[in-house]
């Protein structure tokens, strides 16, 4: 099994490498999901959604290109991609040249695909027509952020969460915090982002929710991780009868990486937003 601690993460490395598949480093999903008890059938379906900001390659007159790039890994990938052999891989295709955008998208998707082994969908896209230029999501997400709440802790601690007393009667909501950070399980650097929780079922407790949010604040662990961990904790504690968990974290070296995670009845994808700090 690939472990993180054996990737580029936290090493000096030189750029400009010559162009290669094998720069791409697999990790895993199945031994995070087995420290969160899950087995071969998923609780949730969904993908991750990455933004590469700072591609670029030649056309065949030798001319650079520039483009943003849209990534959709499956959940249910064996592997998920280690994010700086990520950035090497892509800088290391900047002095490649291509006849069409569609041959860089092609080849883009063939090697996402088998280094993650499952269909990778590529969108380049010329930076005037790019997506997402609009921050802001269609959902009435409520913010969380300002309850005057204490006694907060740092680590990941599910036994936070509770339900509403208060209410009896089932609800969907659309909740949201920006208060989400956890940290790189190599380097230590924080990152940061804004989680969306919609779900269904008996009313969460808007306060012990913060907390838990918060709770990640000093956690070492990849952004796929942190969110599939607050899928399976609100899932289990607050008996969601729906759920969708879906992070929008900020970018470190032009990529941002957006996990979702959904119960069967919500949409398989997550809608393509951009916070106000993407």
């Amino acid at each position: 099994m690939t472990e993180a601690n054996q990737s580029q993460l936290g090493k000096g490395t030189e750029y400009d490498q010559a162009y290669s598949p094998d720069l791409l480093f697999p990790l895993a999903r199945s031994h995070n999901r087995a420290s969160l008890n899950l087995g071969v059938t998923l609780p949730f379906k969904g993908e991750d959604l990455w933004t590469c900001y700072e591609l670029s390659w030649l056309n065949s007159s030798g001319k650079p290109q520039v483009g943003i790039a849209y990534f959709r890994f499956p959940a249910n990938s064996p592997y998920m991609i280690e994010s700086k052999s990520f950035k090497l891989y892509l800088n290391a295709i900047n002095h490649l040249s291509f006849e069409s955008k569609q041959m860089l998208q092609a080849l883009l998707a063939g090697d996402l695909s088998e280094a993650s082994g499952a269909e990778v969908e590529v969108l380049v896209s010329a930076v005037n027509d790019a997506q997402n230029t609009v921050n802001t999501t269609d959902q009435p997400y409520v913010c969380i952020d300002d309850l005057e709440v204490s006694e907060f802790e740092y680590l990941p601690n599910p036994e936070l969460l509770s339900l509403d007393d208060s209410s009896s009667e089932e609800v969907s909501e659309f909740l949201c915090s920006h208060l989400l950070r956890s940290n790189c399980p190599v380097t230590g650097q924080p990152d940061w982002g804004t989680v969306y929780i919609q779900y269904s079922g008996k009313k969460i407790n808007y306060e012990s929710l913060l907390r838990y949010i918060v709770s990640f604040r000093q956690c070492q662990d990849f952004h796929e991780h942190c969110v599939e961990r607050i899928f399976t904790d609100l899932l289990a504690q607050c008996q969601c009868e729906s759920l969708s968990v879906y992070a929008r974290y900020t970018r470190r070296g032009g990529l941002d990486i957006n996990p979702y995670r959904a119960t069967s009845d919500l949409p398989s994808k997550a809608e393509n937003i951009r916070t106000a700090r993407q």
